[in-house]
């Protein structure tokens, strides 16, 4: 299984790793053609402002609504989650949205660098169909800089929660956390994400 990582900038090289001690082979995408043979994708997190525009200067843009929008499996994680979603506040006007999942997010919502903070969240969705051995124990969240869910529309299913606030959500294939699940010596995320199928089955 090839997953691709997008490497403008950001948390890419944590996510490969991750990926490699499942046994998964992950592949660094810069360009359009890095996404060809993909059975998965990984939008890291970053500082979507930059993220945003090495997509346009990467002509990355429109492939990577593609690629998403066609049923593989795709992980998006704090900034990644703001590229995913359909709306940003506190975001540039500018600023690049895939909008494949139904969601409002505010950007920086958790505050700055200076207030990262980690904690255990329920994600009961973690030991469905997990390899043997995994089980519902809590994930251990890490916050930086992390943007919110404020508003879900009735096609996204909310995976986790943390005080009420929406924190992991899901459409079909495409999964989005405001935490960083590479940081959290874990893969049940990861694990969880590529056993997705379009229909959002595992």
């Amino acid at each position: 299984m090839k997953v691709g990582v997008l490497a403008i900038q950001g948390a890419f090289a944590a996510h490969a790793a991750v990926l490699e001690s499942i046994g998964v082979a992950p592949v660094e995408v810069r360009r359009p053609a890095h996404l060809e043979g993909l059975d998965g994708l990984v939008l890291p997190g970053g500082e979507s402002t930059t993220l945003s525009m090495g997509l346009d200067r990467a002509g990355l843009t429109d492939p990577l609504r593609a690629f998403v929008g066609s049923g593989a499996p795709v992980l998006g994680t704090c900034a990644g989650a703001i590229l995913l979603a359909t709306q940003c506040l506190d975001g540039r006007s500018d600023q690049v949205q895939i909008g494949a999942l139904d969601v409002v997010v505010r950007r920086n919502a958790f505050g700055r660098q200076v207030d990262s903070f980690e904690v255990d969240l329920e994600f009961p969705a973690l030991a469905a169909g997990a390899p043997p051995g995994r089980s519902a124990a809590p994930f251990h969240g890490v916050f930086i800089r992390a943007p919110a869910v404020e508003e879900v529309g009735p096609s996204v299913e909310v995976l986790a929660r943390l005080e009420g606030t929406p924190v992991a959500v899901a459409c079909g294939s495409v999964v989005a956390t405001t935490f960083h699940p590479e940081l959290a010596a874990d893969p049940r995320v990861h694990e969880f994400v590529l056993g997705r199928s379009p229909a959002g089955r595992r």
